[in-house]
């Protein structure tokens, strides 16, 4: 199947040409920038949702919940799942699979695990391409979920057009780490497992962060709703706020931001691919020999490139 035949496939809603071209996009092959190449002007009308937070929060199964919610309503979902890594390996558990088993016989639901595969930021290299594969496919929602995250992954709040921030009660100073990174990208905050001690308390924190930030000049202070992922509490209200959220904001300048970060990764990756190993190797062990400063490699590198 080449990529043109894939790309008309998928827009008339095949799965396994719609799977078969997910494996090429997350190869990142040749066929797979093809297929893109053709589908592109089939996007921009899905509704990317990232959903991110620390390990524990409850990502996966608030996906699960927002999956039901809107597939209650008649709309389609498209889930893109960032897995940890093997060191080893690099290939990744895929328990969002597992986890997530109530949809797998739904055509209007399409699940797809992705390895990290040593990648910083949360997310898979090619995750932004295959939720505009999805986008192409007609989902009307794509949402996104990052591994745990740490004050520096962040990277989901360039993608998504709301990003959800879960955190959930008792993790006292655990807020504290991470808040000074990852807070300041919430969109949206869901206070999960909210029927569990410390809720108030955790509210109050996010709450008085916010009044922080406010006084600072910074942007609006995010909207706050409490949920129970596990017996489905609060998931209505949740969605209505993200809606409400994406509704106020420029489609346009969220995707633009995304497109120009998105595209410094292509560019520094089609560079490193185009450098010879050899090459690279012979200027290592002239810097470290004290021959050649690194400043000066660089520039020869890139001279040497541009011709």
């Amino acid at each position: 199947m080449t990529a043109q035949q894939a790309a008309v496939r998928i827009v008339d809603g095949d799965r396994r040409a719609l799977a078969r071209a997910a494996s090429w996009i997350e190869a990142q092959t040749a066929a797979g920038r093809e297929l893109l190449k053709a589908v592109f002007p089939q996007t921009g009308r899905a509704r990317l949702i990232g959903i991110t937070g620390p390990p524990g929060a409850g990502k996966s199964t608030l996906v699960d919940q927002l999956t039901k919610t809107i597939r209650a309503r008649g709309e389609r979902v498209g889930i893109v799942a960032a897995d940890p890594s093997s060191p080893f390996t690099r290939g990744a558990i895929l328990g969002d699979r597992i986890r997530m088993q109530d949809h797998h016989a739904d055509p209007d639901v399409f699940i797809r695990s992705m390895a990290t595969r040593g990648k910083m930021g949360g997310l898979a290299a090619a995750t932004l391409e295959l939720a505009l594969l999805l986008d192409a496919a007609g989902f009307n929602f794509v949402l996104i979920e990052t591994v745990g995250v740490g004050q520096d992954e962040i990277e989901i709040a360039r993608l998504a057009d709301v990003t959800v921030l879960v955190l959930v009660p008792g993790m006292g100073d655990d807020v504290q780490a991470i808040k000074a990174g990852t807070m300041e990208i919430a969109d949206v905050f869901a206070v999960n497992k909210a029927d569990l001690p410390g809720a108030n308390r955790l509210e109050d924190e996010i709450r008085n962060m916010q009044s922080l930030a406010s006084e600072e000049g910074r942007r609006e202070a995010a909207p706050l709703r409490r949920v129970v992922a596990s017996e489905g509490q609060g998931i209505d209200e949740l969605l209505q706020v993200i809606e409400h959220v994406f509704a106020k904001r420029s489609r346009e300048q969220m995707r633009t931001e995304a497109w120009r970060f998105r595209l410094r990764e292509i560019l520094q990756d089609r560079l490193a691919a185009a450098l010879p190993e050899s090459e690279l190797n012979e200027h290592a062990m002239r810097i470290a020999a004290k021959i050649e400063d690194p400043y000066t490699a660089v520039d020869a590198i890139l001279a040497g490139l541009l011709k």
